[in-house]
């Protein structure tokens, strides 16, 4: 069999994913997409609680509505914002299953290599197929070959540690009872009575961070939220861009993330410590929970900790293949300088293909959320014109792969969901900031900063949004 006959390997039916073989089935090329949940869009599912900043208009992939349509599939109104358990419903769920056979579940991708050759070995290397190993729910393993393999597999899964020099602090998996790493769900009684009358860190300084103070300073407004409190811990201090784009945001609702954080603040209901790096968890007397800070600093004791310092991409089933990886973003070197965190916010990244996706084992791209690394400035929109580039690539059509067909909205912190449920509800703002210049705690009173923000690579998580 000729490997031009062979399928292409879709690792995940996310977003992404799906939007990737929805181009390759356009271009006429075999898809087989393997995705590790029971479901297609399984890691949107687990943050279904929240509201993506963007709207259903900038949500789902130009190619699979064209897919969809067919089916008696009407997208919702494009002007409003889903959750992420709409989009993986309304959405996520009919094109996985309008896709048929080309989606598998419960298929846990566990290696990827050439046939016949391990890392090392050059002879006849890209002649050869692609093999992928499965590892099946029910225990049974499988090896696929395949011409391309595209992995899209995101970076949900491996969030980052509270420890500020990356790696977990000190006591963090003896607490990790106490620890959440997601946003999350106060709308679950359970869950709402582990926070309720709690005192609360939450660390992070990105849109996840942003959601979950907001949903804290919610609960504490409530009858059955007295007592409630928020320590919001920033690794920099308080500046101009801490609060993100706020009203002059082109995307509203992620505007209305930093407002939401900042008011949750200026409301009483939380504190910002800053400039803390977390080096240890210890308990007092009582058994709560005291962070301590590299510099020696010990913080008030708290019963919960909230995570949010990013997410990471799992590369340990591509070890035997050749990637060129950023040494800071583990992101593919082209695409790095393009989307480094200090200097871009997702608006002001330049739409970009498979070029960029490149790497020196030809016919394997990272796209979507695994694409960016450590970087969480991401949206959806961005993901769907880099499959659309890689699948006219794959299908030899390189004056179409190389065209950009994108134009994103600019400004404001990117990834997480939107907090609100009038989307065109006016904000206030005057223009201002209000600034840290040693590491202390704070109370914010000063009016909403706004502008382009650059999300700290460690801040709060990406959605895909």
């Amino acid at each position: 069999m000729s490997t031009q006959q062979l399928p292409v390997i879709v690792v995940g039916a996310g977003p992404a994913g799906l939007a990737a073989a929805t181009h390759l089935i356009e271009r006429g090329v075999e898809p087989l997409v393997l995705e590790a949940g029971d479901k297609a869009g399984a890691a949107v599912r687990e943050w279904s609680h929240v509201r993506l900043f963007s709207t259903w208009g900038e949500v789902v992939d130009p190619a699979a509505e064209k897919l969809l349509v067919p089916t008696g599939w009407a997208r919702p109104d494009p002007a409003t914002y889903p959750f992420g358990g709409d989009w993986a419903e309304q959405y996520l769920q009919p094109l996985a299953d309008t896709l048929g056979d080309k989606v598998r579940t419960s298929a846990t991708v566990t290696g990827v290599s050439r046939a016949g050759r391990d890392r090392i070995v050059d002879a006849g290397r890209e002649q050869q197929p692609f093999v992928v190993h499965v590892e099946y729910a029910d225990g049974r393993e499988e090896r696929i070959l395949a011409r391309a393999v595209i992995d899209a597999s995101g970076t949900w899964a491996t969030a980052g540690p509270a420890g500020g020099s990356g790696l977990p602090a000190l006591g963090e998996k003896a607490a990790a009872g106490r620890i959440n790493y997601r946003v999350p769900d106060l709308k679950n009684p359970a869950i709402r009575a582990r926070y309720a009358g709690k005192r609360t860190a939450v660390i992070g300084s990105g849109a996840s961070a942003f959601t979950a103070l907001a949903y804290l300073a919610e609960l504490a407004e409530s009858e059955d939220g007295t007592g409630t409190h928020a320590v919001w811990i920033l690794r920099r201090g308080i500046s101009s861009s801490t609060f993100g784009g706020g009203t002059a945001d082109q995307l509203p609702a992620r505007g209305a993330l930093g407002l939401a954080a900042k008011a949750a603040v200026d409301k009483g209901h939380a504190d910002a410590v800053t400039g803390f790096r977390t080096e240890a968890f210890e308990r007092d007397a009582d058994g709560r929970l005291v962070l301590v800070g590299e510099d020696g600093r010990r913080l008030e004791p708290v019963d919960e900790v909230i995570v949010l310092t990013g997410f990471r991409p799992d590369l340990s089933f591509l070890s035997e293949i050749r990637l060129n990886l950023d040494e800071r973003l583990q992101a593919p070197v082209e695409l790095a300088p393009l989307i480094d965190p200090n200097q871009h916010s997702c608006g002001t990244v330049y739409p970009h293909g498979h070029r960029e996706l490149s790497h020196p084992e030809q016919g394997v791209y990272l796209v979507g959320m695994k694409s960016y690394g450590r970087a969480p400035t991401f949206l959806a929109m961005t993901g769907y014109e880099q499959v659309r580039s890689v699948a006219a690539a794959i299908a030899g059509d390189l004056d179409s792969a190389d065209r950009v067909e994108l134009t994103l909205p600019e400004t404001g912190v990117c990834g997480g969901a939107g907090l609100f449920d009038t989307p065109d509800a006016q904000q206030t703002d005057g223009g201002g900031c209000c600034a840290a210049p040693e590491p202390q705690l704070v109370q914010l009173a000063a009016p909403a900063a706004v502008g382009a923000a650059s999300e700290d690579p460690s801040a709060g998580g990406c959605y895909g949004s």
